[in-house]
């Protein structure tokens, strides 16, 4: 008796391969849900767990929005955006995730939705509807196994309601 092969089954090796990138795609997506979810819940390590050691954030188009000027934020800066957060009650809504892989890195593209309330004054907010660029990479501290970090975030603002010195303070004349 002859068997002929199954053309449509995979192989072993192709399905771990796609389970990997399933693995890949979902843990690239948890690095933005970190990053939201460290602001929403004030856990700053869940928060800087989102980013590599040498990560940019590029808020620059909001603030122009705006009318202020900030430049590209280091890792040092972005470390500092919890403690400016910490007077507003912030939610931070994920949608529309795509992601490319490419090895030990990845891109990852988004909608965001981020309300950010003064807790001292919940009728003051500031409700921005963003879109997320992301560059990612493996941490290779566990040796292209580990978890994934922001290496480049840059948001753009498409739309907003409320008030913008809720998050970015009164206008200067």
């Amino acid at each position: 008796m002859t068997v002929t092969p199954d053309l449509h089954t995979p192989s072993p090796a192709d399905l771990d391969a796609r389970l990997r990138a399933l693995r890949d795609t979902q843990e690239v997506v948890d690095a933005l849900y970190r990053f939201a979810a460290g602001q929403d819940r004030k856990d700053t390590a869940l928060f800087l767990s989102a980013f590599a050691p040498d990560a940019t954030l590029d808020f620059t188009q909001p603030a122009r929005r705006f009318g202020r000027e900030v430049p590209v934020m280091d890792h040092d800066a972005i470390a500092g955006i919890p403690d400016t957060l910490a007077p507003l009650a912030t939610t931070h809504t994920v949608t529309n995730p795509r992601v490319t892989l490419d090895s030990d890195r990845a891109t990852l593209t988004a909608l965001v939705e981020a309300q950010h309330v003064v807790a001292a004054a919940p009728e003051r907010h500031l409700l921005l509807k963003n879109d997320y660029d992301v560059d990612l990479v493996r941490d290779d501290s566990a040796h292209g196994d580990g978890p994934w970090r922001v290496a480049r975030m840059v948001i753009r603002t498409v739309w907003h309601d409320g008030d913008p010195a809720v998050l970015f303070g009164e206008a200067r004349p």
